[in-house]
């Protein structure tokens, strides 16, 4: 069997194809693939079947990772500190879902991460940091406990920390949907370290963990039971991602549901156990969890909880892709 390479003039079609092998054969020598041959995946389907699984991630372990990391990994020669949250479904080499990839990330006191800009959008949510800031296009925005930053694409970014304590966050970045689109672009900054050009407190790329402490105090309980108090965090130039906090009182059994979004919750408190598909999966303050597309989802509460999550809703739902489903 042979294929064409770049330039080469397209075969004629035989004139002796008589058996529906020899269609075959003669159809794959000029790349053409019949439609009507049965495949181990099936072009179309019923409905979703996700090659990812339901996973866990611990934040202990990933933090005594990371504390063993920080002698031995210089941000002059790994740029950055973080280990990522590789799903283990069989073929996976980083992606945490099928859109997203997330990871935690630790900084020591006085080092400074050299800035870059990527195609990709980026959410930090600050685990333990006190000191810690990010320079998103030559602002300094602080990162402390419990806040969520953003760097939209193509926006330069580096990191730094003024504290005395090292600083952990969980990143999420939208760079498995950027390959499959095979729209990635990198650049280092050509100063290595983009300089400041202003220090803010305030900035549309920062929610406080007060500002999201205010905003879940006026909002209400989902009616149906989905959800507790919920807020979403907007990101109009990141517009594949959908954030949203979440608080949840402790003794609390959300009602079960799915949709065909991709989702990874980080625990910003509490602790609780959630049945993701056919597996539970019990969780504490920072450990993280992901729920694939069209998998049921089923939160029991044990002490007071606030979620933050991931997901590529919005990108379902601008495709029309968007399906959600609940138990009765």
């Amino acid at each position: 069997m042979s294929s064409m390479s770049s330039g080469e003039i397209a075969r004629p079609w035989p004139a002796d194809v008589a058996a529906l092998d020899t269609l075959h054969s003669a159809a794959s020598d000029l790349n053409l693939a019949p439609g009507w041959v049965p495949r181990e995946k099936p072009i179309l389907c019923p409905q979703p079947k996700s090659e990812f699984a339901p996973a866990h991630w611990s934040y202990e372990a990933a933090k005594a990772a990371l504390d063993a990391a920080g002698p031995l990994i210089d941000l002059s020669l790994a740029e950055r500190r973080n280990l990522i949250l590789r799903n283990p479904a069989q073929g996976t080499s980083f992606e945490t879902m099928r859109t997203l990839v997330c990871a935690y990330q630790m900084i020591l006191p006085g080092e400074i991460a050299p800035s870059h800009r990527h195609s990709s959008h980026a959410v930090r949510v600050i685990i333990d940091g006190k000191g810690s800031y990010s320079i998103v296009n030559g602002q300094k925005i602080p990162m402390e406990t419990g806040d969520v930053v953003l760097t939209p694409g193509w926006c330069w970014h580096g990191h730094g920390h003024d504290g005395d304590q090292p600083a952990y966050w969980f990143d999420g970045l939208d760079v498995p949907l950027t390959q499959l689109l095979e729209s990635m672009f990198h650049e280092e900054h050509p100063e290595k370290y983009q300089p400041v050009e202003r220090m803010v407190t305030s900035s549309p790329f920062r929610f406080t963990r007060e500002s999201m402490a205010r905003g879940l105090d006026d909002a209400k309980p989902d009616p149906e039971g989905f959800h507790g108090p919920r807020i979403a965090l907007a990101t109009p130039d990141m517009p594949p991602m959908g954030l949203h906090v979440e608080r949840i009182e402790g003794g609390t059994k959300t009602r079960r549901h799915r949709s065909t979004a991709n989702t990874v919750f980080l625990v910003l408190d509490g602790s609780g156990t959630t049945t993701i598909g056919e597996r539970d999966f019990s969780w504490r303050k920072g450990d993280a969890f992901a729920a694939p597309t069209w998998t049921k989802i089923e939160h029991r509460i044990a002490s007071d909880a606030l979620l933050f999550t991931l997901s590529d809703e919005p990108l379902m739902r601008f495709a029309h892709y968007y399906r959600f489903e609940a138990d009765r």
